[in-house]
């Protein structure tokens, strides 16, 4: 990776009095990439993002892109543009103007720059809906405005604050298979700020996990799901179990355990506390010494094929390899 075309965060801290938001992060995020911040409320992914937008104050630290600090460097001159997590739509203008409202705001011409939000228009798959206004559209309809709108200045990068928060499951999810399609042909870098593990899963090329202003790990989602590096990234990401064995803790993959009525090689003994059907799979909560929460994905045809029901004693065992040391 060139740093000469990366967006890097250099010590990057954010305070609110004597709150630390952002607590001295380094991170390099590649050009040309999808990237989310991923994390619960309060973890400082929104405050970071607003940082490298300029929307935000830096406290101490740096933010530089494509070889120049932006630290202190107003949103218009960044390189970068923000989707509002509201879209922030102007009421009383029309999409086409809406869209066109920040070359407006440079002084180009009306004929010039309602061609460029033409061309964004077809991007977005809404050249038909340049003369309605805001109140006409669907929410999912809004945000491929919103989205055309950030496009138009021509960003670096692309910084989008939770874009699919206030959209319904289904639609929801087709916006995100269209912002996906939308960075590929851009090719411009996607920064997107999210507390779902199934989106940020769905969408990036890197995911940032960050704690309590701090990053807890970054790399690809298979290496995150995978290799959790800590307990919380295990929790947070869901779908491991978190075992103590020798004085230290591990984590391994729900569907990674075994489970058989019979003894297992290696097996630990275990007891069934619950079984919850969730169609193509089946989680088997069990009760084990040294964890008393562990839990078993198994296909729903491996299940009903020879079901196990609660209060069973059972044997549990998985390969040495699938079981992660997490750091203390």
């Amino acid at each position: 990776m060139s740093r000469q075309n990366a967006l890097e965060l250099a010590q990057l801290t954010k305070k609110y009095g004597e709150t630390i938001a952002v607590d001295g992060i380094n991170q390099l995020i590649a050009s040309g990439t999808y990237t989310c911040l991923l994390g619960p409320s309060g973890c400082g992914k929104s405050s970071t993002l607003r940082m490298i937008a300029g929307h935000e104050t830096v406290s101490s630290g740096d933010i530089v892109l494509a070889g120049t600090n932006i630290t202190d460097l107003p949103p218009a001159r960044r390189g970068t543009a923000m989707m509002f997590q509201n879209y922030a739509l102007f009421p009383h203008l029309s999409v086409i103007d809406n869209v066109a409202f920040s070359l407006k705001m440079k002084g180009i011409a009306r004929d010039e720059r309602r061609a460029q939000a033409r061309t964004l228009l077809e991007l977005v798959d809404m050249a038909s809906y340049g003369d309605r206004l805001p109140a006409q559209l669907s929410g999912g309809q809004q945000q491929r405005i919103a989205l055309a709108r950030a496009l138009i200045t021509s960003p670096q990068i692309l910084l989008l604050d939770e874009p699919l928060s206030a959209l319904d499951p289904f639609l929801r999810l087709r916006m995100r298979s269209e912002l996906k399609r939308l960075q590929l042909s851009l090719g411009i870098s996607f920064i997107h700020v999210t507390h779902s593990q199934d989106e940020a899963m769905a969408l990036a090329d890197q995911i940032i996990v960050m704690n309590g202003g701090r990053i807890e790990q970054a790399g690809t989602p298979h290496e995150i799901f995978d290799a959790p590096r800590t307990e919380f990234v295990a929790r947070f990401m869901g779908g491991h179990n978190i075992i103590a064995l020798d004085g230290a803790k591990y984590a391994v993959r729900a569907d990674r355990i075994s489970l058989a009525s019979v003894p297992l090689a290696a097996g630990r003994d275990a007891v069934v506390k619950a079984i919850e059907y969730l169609g193509t799979t089946v989680n088997v909560s069990l009760d084990m010494e040294g964890a008393p929460e562990i839990t078993a994905t198994v296909s729903d045809s491996a299940f009903f094929a020879a079901p196990f029901e609660a209060g069973q004693s059972v044997s549990v065992a998985w390969q040495r390899a699938d079981a992660h040391e997490l750091a203390a």
